[in-house]
């Protein structure tokens, strides 16, 4: 469950880091709300459907994409995890929308940057480093990129010895 809840806490982070951020909404059909904003949703894995996923910016998701746990004779052993975080923003203006996807990916990197424990459990591995990228994709109005963090997670602990 570590995973899991390494997750949650990333999310409970994401929310907090980035709930100053009021990011442009693509009006809906029968919408009469031109200039909506909202701050970005924050979901775990995947969305909640992915077919709609131009109607759902501006969000961000966390994906656990692999894990790794090992042991050398006579160590406690360690447990890592990488985490996929995918941004997308909307905008009309394409170099407003850049610079947005942009912000919103600065403010979570400086913050887990910062702070760099979640949850008093989850710790982000500085040795591998904090990577992005802004996918260079001509997308308009929409503008996606992402984030690959490394993560020292708890251990599993043995129940008998041998």
């Amino acid at each position: 469950m570590n995973k899991v809840i390494l997750l949650e806490q990333l999310k409970i982070f994401t929310e907090k880091s980035v709930k100053d951020i009021p990011l442009p909404v693509k009006p809906q059909e029968n919408d009469y709300h031109s200039g909506y904003k909202r701050t970005a949703e924050v979901y775990l894995m995947r969305l909640p459907d992915s077919s709609s996923a131009k109607k759902k910016a501006p969000y961000i998701i966390h994906q656990i994409i692999t894990g790794k746990d090992s042991r050398k004779p006579g160590s406690t052993g360690e447990a890592k995890t990488v985490v996929r975080s995918i941004f997308c923003v909307y905008s009309s203006d394409e170099q407003e929308g850049s610079l947005l996807l942009l912000g919103l990916m600065e403010r979570l990197r400086i913050d887990l940057l910062k702070t760099e424990i979640i949850g008093k459990q989850f710790a982000l591995d500085l040795e591998e480093g904090v990577e992005t990228l802004v996918y260079p994709d001509d997308t308009a109005p929409f503008y996606a990129g992402e984030m690959i963090t490394s993560w020292n997670i708890p251990t599993v602990e043995r129940e008998v010895s041998l």
